[in-house]
C-alpha cells in the first residue's frame, strides 16, 4: 500500500485528502491512500517519515512551504529558483520536492486573464505568493507584493490608493483571509476604485466567492478562487509521484 499525505498546520478544512481519496475509488486505486499529518512545528517531519516507511509522497501546505526546504535532499529547478516547495516524491528515502502550485495557478490564471492585465498587485509574502511571483514573471506581467509593513519592493496596504488600485488592473490573494469560517474578512482595500477592467484572483477556494471576490464582482471585474488551481496541482503531484 503506498501511503501519500499532507502537511501543514491546521489541517481542519483540507481540500487534498477528499481529493485524492475520491480519486482513489473513482478509479479503482485499490493499492493508494492519502492522510493528514497536522504538525505543529516542522521538526516533526521527521517522525512521520520514522512512522510511516510507505509514504511515497507529501503535498505541503501553510504554513510550510518555504520550512520543508531543509528537509529536502534534492530540489527541482522551479523549487531552486522561488524556494518554496509543496510537493515532495520519496523514492528509496529520498526527498526531491517540487513546486505545483505554479503550474496550477498558470494554467487557472490564463483562463480569463486579458491584454490589459498587465500590472499586478500580489497580496501577501508568503510561500504561496512566491509561484504567483514565479508564473507573472514568466507571463511578462509586472507585480508589487503588498504585506502589512511597506519595503522597497512591497507596498503597505495603507499605501493602496485607489490610483494605485486603478493602475494595477490584475489583484491576487495569496493569504487565507475570508477563508471559511471566517467568512466576513477580506484585505483591506479601497475596493470602490476596482472597475470592469479588474481581474481578481483569490487562492483561497472555500467559500466559493469570498468577500474579497464579492467586492471585486460587485464593481464588475472579472474573478476566479483558487478551486481550480487545487485540482490542477493536486493532478500535477499524482504524475510527479508516479514519475
Amino acid at each position: 500500500m503506498r501511503l501519500f499525505g499532507l502537511i501543514g498546520y491546521p489541517l481542519t478544512h483540507s481540500f487534498s485528502k477528499r481529493y485524492f481519496s475520491e480519486k482513489f475509488e473513482n478509479e479503482g486505486i485499490k493499492d493508494c491512500r492519502y492522510e493528514l499529518f497536522p504538525i505543529p512545528s516542522i521538526g516533526e517531519l521527521n517522525s512521520i517519515l520514522d512512522k510511516h516507511p510507505d509514504l511515497a509522497g507529501i503535498n505541503v501546505t501553510i504554513p510550510y512551504k518555504e520550512q520543508v526546504l531543509s528537509f529536502l535532499n534534492e530540489k527541482d529547478d522551479v523549487v531552486q529558483k522561488i524556494k518554496a516547495c509543496n510537493c515532495i516524491r520519496i523514492n528509496e528515502g529520498k526527498l526531491k520536492g517540487y513546486n505545483t502550485d505554479v503550474t496550477g495557478f498558470e494554467r487557472s490564471l490564463k483562463e480569463k486573464l486579458q491584454p490589459n492585465h498587465h500590472k499586478a498587485l500580489v497580496l501577501g509574502t508568503g510561500g504561496a505568493s512566491k509561484a504567483v511571483e514565479f508564473v507573472l514573471q514568466r507571463l511578462g506581467i509586472t507585480f508589487r507584493n503588498v504585506s502589512r509593513k511597506p519595503s522597497v519592493h512591497s507596498y503597505s496596504y495603507e499605501q493602496l490608493t485607489p490610483a494605485v488600485i486603478a493602475d494595477h488592473t490584475l489583484i491576487v490573494n495569496t493569504t487565507p483571509l475570508g477563508t471559511f469560517p471566517a467568512v466576513n474578512e477580506a484585505p483591506p482595500l479601497p475596493y470602490e476604485a476596482l472597475t470592469s477592467r479588474h481581474y481578481l484572483f483569490d487562492l483561497v477556494y472555500n467559500p466559493a466567492r469570498t468577500l474579497f471576490l464579492q467586492k471585486g464582482e460587485e464593481r464588475g471585474a472579472a474573478i476566479k478562487n483558487g478551486y481550480d488551481m487545487l485540482v490542477i496541482q493536486a493532478e500535477e503531484s499524482w504524475r510527479i509521484w508516479n514519475l
